[in-house]
């Protein structure tokens, strides 16, 4: 639903719905490293955190050997250079043969180096959970089997309707796909809504983020990479989406009615609710209803290549701006199409996300892409809002390219709506929001 996270470099988006000890088990990894002692650290290391079924190998040929006779691994851990060649060759045939979901780069090498290793991969259609460096530490093996705990997710091919029935909690003889009525039931009862505050560089409230998560039966909550997915298997997305936008709205009711001052909220929407003639008029009645105003509601869209410049997709964002709503360009600058989105669509604003500004303090070519876009958006007359400020560091470089918003860990970890009412009252001050123009 959002990626409004803490994020970190060694984060990404990965399964399941098994719990910890299970998963880790579960996995299977390949490392890919000719220092036989790196090797066997590295496997000691796996083995500490609970991973067993761990494959070696000191060449790419090695390496493919394995992935031929055993299959597909979870986790790569690649070394970049090697006595005989490279990690390069065997990076791209994991991709290619999809014999692995998630990447991990074990190598010293210079960052744009590894960045650029990094892109390739990406683009080859694998999930890159960054770089170990050599030596590597069992407390950074540790967090990233943290974040593959955390984030990990099959792709559409492996979704089916025994995920569906185990996260919505449906015994055998529940018939699927799930009714509307117990669609609804479900989503109640265990949809539910975080928020992360955006601020300004004074440090002023300006709105908060609506994260979505889901409760399971048992107290544990998944983020929206483990279970939107199922979700939208089932027919269920866009149920989901309006329980947000309820909920949200709500939350800002409430901060009204209680200090008297509007609290902007900013819920993300898949882009083919758009194409519903309906959701502008549906909207409007949801705002009426909570007593928000429109331009207090920010609707944020990830995914923006695959809007099209329709009649259709076009229309339905212009009601939208004519309503008084913002709209947000929640991807900005990744998959290289958002600039011309930002040019064709009425959007209202860009956020630019953590991959760029997080670490950006330590790295100047992050620095750089991160004050091109600002710059690009005050021309425009587009507000921004730098997502992933994870350090003072990080907030001090940010607050010296020029007006943007903030958000990130630095400032506010996500919480629930009563930390967050705490969270207002003690420690920040709600603005009020200019009518929309």
């Amino acid at each position: 639903m959002s990626y409004g996270e803490c994020a970190g470099f060694l984060l990404v988006c990965a399964p399941s719905l098994v719990p910890g000890k299970v998963f880790m088990r579960s996995l299977k990894v390949l490392i890919l490293e000719d220092n036989p002692f790196q090797l066997m650290a590295l496997h000691q290391m796996l083995n500490a955190n609970g991973v067993f079924n761990v494959r070696t190998a000191e060449t790419v040929d090695a390496a493919r050997q394995s992935l031929e006779s055993k299959g597909a691994v979870d986790i790569a851990i690649c070394d970049l250079y090697l006595e005989q060649g490279d990690g390069l060759e065997l990076i791209r045939e994991l991709a290619e043969r999809r014999q692995a979901q998630v990447l991990i780069l074990l190598s010293n090498a210079e960052p744009e180096v590894l960045e650029g290793v990094a892109n390739m991969a990406r683009q080859l259609g694998l999930n890159v959970l960054g770089c170990l460096p050599k030596p590597a530490s069992a407390k950074l093996i540790g967090q990233v089997l943290t974040a593959c705990q955390e984030r990990l997710r099959p792709g559409p091919a492996a979704m089916s309707w025994e995920q569906v029935r185990q996260l919505l909690g449906l015994s055998e003889i529940e018939v699927l796909p799930p009714s509307a009525d117990l669609s609804q039931a479900v989503i109640a009862r265990c949809g539910t809504v975080w928020y992360q505050p955006i601020v300004s560089q004074a440090g002023a409230l300006q709105g908060v983020e609506a994260l979505a998560r889901w409760q399971l039966p048992e107290g544990g909550l998944l983020l929206p990479d483990e279970f939107l997915p199922v979700l939208e298997f089932a027919g269920m997305e866009e149920a989901f989406t309006w329980h947000v936008l309820e909920q949200a709205l709500g939350l800002a009711a409430h901060v009204m009615r209680e200090t008297g001052q509007a609290l902007p909220v900013a819920v993300n929407i898949p882009g083919r609710m758009l194409e519903r003639a309906h959701f502008p008029q549906v909207l409007q009645g949801l705002l009426q209803l909570h007593g928000v105003p429109a331009h207090g509601l920010t609707l944020e869209l990830v995914e923006t290549s695959r809007l099209n410049t329709d009649s259709a997709h076009v229309t339905g964002l212009l009601r939208l701006r004519m309503m008084g709503c913002k709209l947000s360009i929640g991807d900005f600058g990744v998959g290289g199409t958002s600039l011309q989105r930002l040019l064709e669509l009425p959007f209202s604003e860009l956020k630019i996300p953590p991959a760029f500004a997080s670490g950006m303090a330590r790295d100047d070519r992050k620095a750089a892409v991160v004050a091109g876009a600002m710059s690009m958006a005050g021309r425009l007359g587009v507000g921004v809002v730098v997502t992933g400020v994870e350090s003072a560091a990080d907030y001090h470089a940010v607050s010296e390219l020029g007006a943007a918003w903030l958000q990130g860990c630095f400032i506010a970890r996500p919480m629930d709506a009563e930390a967050l009412k705490q969270w207002i009252a003690f420690q920040a001050r709600p603005v009020r929001v200019p009518a929309h123009r």
